[in-house]
């Protein structure tokens, strides 16, 4: 009943839109088409669901609604349709007017030029994804799921920077893989990349902190009215907010580009992709609401190494192209196996009489997820 109530309002978006495609396209092959889109979107997008999860949580309310309602039209408009159609603009030195036009009356050709627009959307999405990763497997973690590999990424992530470093060198590598045409563009795009990566994520940082040294202050808020923790509260919502935006938007757009492989017609490329989303941020919620991260001890964990699957293809479709069947089944393979290592665990715990459980690599104590927070 739980799971019907949190994707009945993307199961009813689903029916308005296949219906709609229907209707003034009047062909069953468009709508099975765009089905396809939004199946493809979900299983490239599942563990953006598990990550967006982890954040969402420790958002106020307003700004988790916020995240839910004008999220998720940034999401299905601007980072499937409109955005896109920018970054055709730019690459492509076309008017935003002609882009559209070719948009809507020669797919084919739209399709073309999003196509030669790879080099910098990769390399932006590809450095972005590859940080978030990075700086979760070189963090310290209280639990871990692939105990010696986890461990051993600890150790090494104590020399300062090394994600950035690692990055870097990822960058460098992909300018030297593709064309030489492409490599300026390579570069230029992976440092947008990594730059935006630092800003959002810093932001994120500083404001959790402030949020933390305010604790007295937000406890007098409430009997003096606004004050420096609520608006401190308002900007981290802020920083987060724009976080999880622009980590939908790279896992976006290999999805996009893909998509070009089943359709050329941008608008039911749009509707499929645009379920897809809706269907993501359903799950977001799901996960949310039934506290499955605590409950599934490693399904983040899952997720991180799916994040970094999929950054390292991007990197790799630089010089060779890459299956999408391949990077969707890489990024489900990586949440199934840490779920049902997840439901392991569980059950050997509950046999043995366990409550709270320690990670076998330590003596430290076991906190889940959900309970450490970010």
């Amino acid at each position: 009943m739980q799971l019907l109530k949190a994707f009945r309002g993307s199961i009813i978006a689903s029916i308005v839109v296949l219906a709609l495609v229907g209707y003034f396209s009047g062909s069953l092959t468009l709508v099975l088409t765009a089905l396809v889109l939004a199946i493809l979107e979900v299983s490239l997008s599942f563990d953006n669901a598990v990550v967006n999860a982890k954040y969402l949580k420790k958002m106020t309310p307003l700004w988790q609604k916020l995240f839910l309602t004008v999220g998720i039209l940034i999401a299905v408009f601007g980072m499937r349709l409109v955005f896109p159609i920018v970054i055709v603009a730019v690459t492509a030195d076309l008017g935003f007017a002609q882009v559209i036009n070719l948009a809507l009356n020669d797919g084919q050709a739209y399709g073309e030029e999003l196509e030669a627009a790879k080099p910098s959307i990769y390399a932006f999405g590809g450095t972005f994804l590859m940080m978030i990763f990075l700086d979760w497997v070189f963090g310290e973690k209280d639990v871990r799921w692939l105990r010696p590999i986890e461990a051993v990424f600890e150790k090494v992530g104590r020399f300062g920077q090394l994600s950035v470093l690692v990055a870097g060198l990822l960058i460098l590598v992909g300018a030297s893989v593709t064309e030489q045409s492409d490599s300026r563009t390579v570069l230029f795009s992976g440092l947008v990349g990594l730059l935006t990566y630092l800003a959002v994520s810093g932001l994120d940082s500083f404001f959790d902190d402030k949020l933390e040294d305010e604790g007295d202050e937000a406890v007098r808020v409430v009997h003096t009215g606004p004050g420096v923790a609520v608006q401190t509260a308002g900007k981290a919502g802020l920083s987060t907010f724009l976080y999880l935006e622009v980590l939908d938007a790279s896992f976006s757009f290999d999805g996009v580009i893909g998509a070009f492989a089943i359709s050329t017609n941008v608008l039911v490329i749009a509707a499929g992709l645009g379920i897809g989303a809706i269907f993501v941020r359903s799950m977001t919620v799901y996960l949310v609401r039934e506290g499955t991260l605590a409950q599934y001890r490693y399904l983040e964990h899952g997720a991180h190494w799916a994040i970094g699957g999929l950054a390292l293809i991007l990197f790799l479709e630089l010089a060779v192209h890459v299956p999408e069947a391949v990077t969707g089944l890489i990024g489900v393979t990586l949440i199934i196996a840490s779920l049902i290592s997840s439901v392991a665990v569980n059950r050997r715990e509950a046999a043995q009489g366990v409550t709270g459980g320690t990670d076998d690599s330590d003596d430290d104590e076991l906190v889940t997820t959900s309970e450490r927070g970010a």
